[in-house]
């Protein structure tokens, strides 16, 4: 499901933002950042707004900075969701962008992380990028996956998933609302081999830890609370 909620605090894109640099990895235009001497490696997909969303390049050297390898692919081709562009509008855009085609882009991209030697790969994906990282989690593409606030990500796509999980949703949400993440809950809890950790977040919306507003305290401190568990989940199993 999508809606205007995934549309809702478009980013300032910026292609200088971060510390890190964009270069070719996997055949796409790529942010890296990070140790590549590290032998664990952290993918992060994007929601609709691409790789150019300064917050998002920001969490990325967050989470270099705790010894990853950390790859931020443009899976859009340079072709982020533009709210205003009427010609366009999200179920138009998406037949150009559909998170099947990211999985698909995806692949050469773990590849490519394999071949450098990194010997665990953890992914994590924001709106759109979730259906994207779930997919790699269905089959086995890498060790330890992390959706937050996903859109698309179906009850089938949980059930399919046997590796650790972390999903991170928003009582404001309905892309993903508080009850489907529960069902997430109720179908990874069946599953004792499968460790899992599922949170809603309260009082916050569809996007919040990327599309935050810095000026928006709350939001900013759930962001941040956001990104420890993530940060955390991939301490734990991606090593």
């Amino acid at each position: 499901m999508s809606g205007p909620e995934c549309c809702s605090n478009p980013p300032t894109l910026s292609p200088s933002a971060g510390a890190g640099r964009v270069e070719k990895f996997g055949g796409l235009n790529t942010y890296v950042t990070g140790s590549s001497d590290s032998k664990h490696a952290i993918l992060l997909v994007s929601d609709i707004f691409g790789f150019e969303a300064p917050n998002l390049r920001k969490l990325a050297d967050k989470v270099a900075a705790t010894g990853y390898y950390v790859v931020v692919p443009d899976f859009l081709y340079n072709d982020p969701y533009v709210p205003d562009d009427a010609n366009r509008p999200l179920p138009v855009w998406l037949k150009d962008h559909g998170p099947d085609k990211g999985f698909e882009d995806a692949k050469p991209v773990i590849q490519a992380l394999k071949s450098k030697g990194f010997s665990a790969i953890g992914a994590a994906g924001f709106c759109w990028g979730a259906k994207v990282v779930v997919a790699l989690a269905k089959h086995g593409f890498i060790q330890a996956a992390v959706l937050l606030h996903p859109s698309f990500v179906t009850v089938d796509d949980i059930k399919a998933v046997n590796i650790p999980i972390c999903v991170l949703g928003a009582e404001i949400d309905k892309s993903t609302p508080p009850e489907v993440v529960k069902q997430f809950e109720q179908v990874l809890n069946a599953k004792p081999t499968v460790d899992c950790h599922v949170k809603i977040f309260p009082k916050v919306s569809h996007g919040w830890t990327v599309r935050y507003k810095p000026e928006d305290t709350e939001t900013v401190k759930a962001a941040e609370e956001a990104h420890q568990h993530l940060l955390d989940w991939f301490a734990k199993h991606v090593k």
